[in-house]
């Protein structure tokens, strides 16, 4: 008997712009279904585990596999850009993770916090004096895309070019212009790391992954530090992007909780943990697909099949935490899986934390009358990135 495959793109544009009662829905029907994503072709179908236990469970299981070549499929992204930690489970995981880890370390993000104040206040000092802006334009977007290109070394003149395939490539409106995106991210990524090479030894991150060699002498060929360079500043700079935007969002569309922020800025730390678990910068988890059959919650998933890991819908599982849709900077958000779970956990969450810190603090404390002007702009398309184009704010 085929499984029954529910289609969200009935749903319509609600969907999109409020997918959480759609989540609920189906929380309530199981943990897991067989769902066809908005824009897909009729024949389409991947799995969808909605549940909390069970997306934390299906983040660290082995047969769910991220490389596609375990089920004998190559993507995209591996033929234009190269292998990266996304696409890989061990041991080749385990290898670039080490490799990486050795450069990228606590103490080099710890190093960043000086910069990230400076860049934070050198943007609100030149959005403020305005009295009202896009807050995603003025500073949720250059503060990130400004500290992890600082990073790793990209030059300032290549920024909002990059920021124009970046976010194509995590939002698509079509698939050839992912397509195009991801071929133009390769090519840049490519030079800008001969260009280092034939520049010589720098001490910025992408420098330091090129010359970066464990005991046992090994390195990261080319096409791996075009993969890493790629995951760092993609995944380096977008979901801290949305991270900051919703935050500011939930706070001011919450009137209560801004205010209970205001009166104890101690409160900032569960304020930000909170907007992860409400509303995440990542929707769903990248694919996985079942390297041999896997049961989940009841149901069989089958070898070779794609399976989604809806991160917004296990941390919105009121069976997991109460009143789910409650936005509350004083609950403990503990075990949210904002940043995935298992050895796949978001390398950069420590950055991303900081920098939302950062941000949201020194936002609040410049502009005591900060407020909405209007609604937030569009939802991002697809089911992986969850964030708006624009957030007009006054104060």
């Amino acid at each position: 008997m085929a499984e029954e495959v529910i289609d969200l793109g009935e749903y319509g544009e609600a969907f999109r712009t409020d997918p959480h009662p759609v989540y609920a829905e189906l929380r309530a029907l199981g943990a897991v279904h067989r769902v066809r994503p908005p824009g897909s072709d009729a024949g389409y179908a991947t799995w969808l585990v909605v549940g909390h236990e069970e997306a934390r469970a299906a983040l660290a299981d082995p047969r769910l596999a991220k490389d596609g070549r375990r089920i004998g499929v190559t993507f995209h992204d591996e033929q234009l850009i190269g292998r990266h930690l996304l696409g890989s489970d061990p041991p080749e995981h385990t290898r670039l993770r080490g490799l990486v880890s050795r450069a990228f370390t606590m103490r080099r993000v710890e190093r960043l916090r000086p910069r990230i104040q400076e860049i934070t206040d050198d943007l609100l000092d030149a959005m403020l004096p305005h009295g009202r802006a896009d807050l995603v334009r003025s500073l949720a977007y250059p503060l990130p895309i400004t500290v992890i290109c600082e990073l790793l070394g990209v030059p300032e003149m290549d920024r909002t070019e990059f920021r124009k395939l970046s976010t194509e490539a995590v939002a698509p409106t079509s698939p050839e212009s992912l397509y195009d995106a991801m071929l133009r991210l390769g090519e840049y990524l490519a030079e800008l790391i001969e260009d280092k090479r034939c520049a010589g030894p720098s001490d910025d991150l992408l420098g330091d992954l090129i010359r970066t060699t464990a005991e046992d002498g090994d390195r990261l060929s080319a096409a791996e530090l075009r993969g890493m360079a790629f995951i760092l500043l993609i995944a380096g700079h977008e979901t801290t992007v949305n991270l900051i935007t919703n935050a500011v969002h939930a706070l001011l569309t919450h009137p209560d909780q801004l205010a209970a922020l205001r009166a104890d800025m101690s409160l900032i730390d569960g304020a930000v943990e909170e907007a992860l678990r409400y509303e995440g910068p990542v929707e769903n988890a990248t694919f996985r697909y079942a390297a041999e059959p896997v049961e989940i919650a009841g149901r069989t998933i089958a070898e070779g099949d794609p399976v989604m890991i809806c991160l917004s819908a296990a941390d919105r599982d009121d069976s997991r935490y109460p009143a789910p849709d409650r936005f509350d900077i004083r609950r403990d958000p503990r075990g949210h899986l904002a940043f995935g779970h298992g050895i796949h956990f978001c390398l950069g969450a420590p950055l991303a934390r900081l920098e939302a810190r950062t941000a949201i603090g020194t936002l609040l404390d410049r502009a005591p009358d900060l407020a909405l002007d209007g609604p937030a702009g569009e939802w991002l398309p697809g089911m992986l990135i969850r964030g708006v184009r624009s957030l007009p704010v006054r104060w």
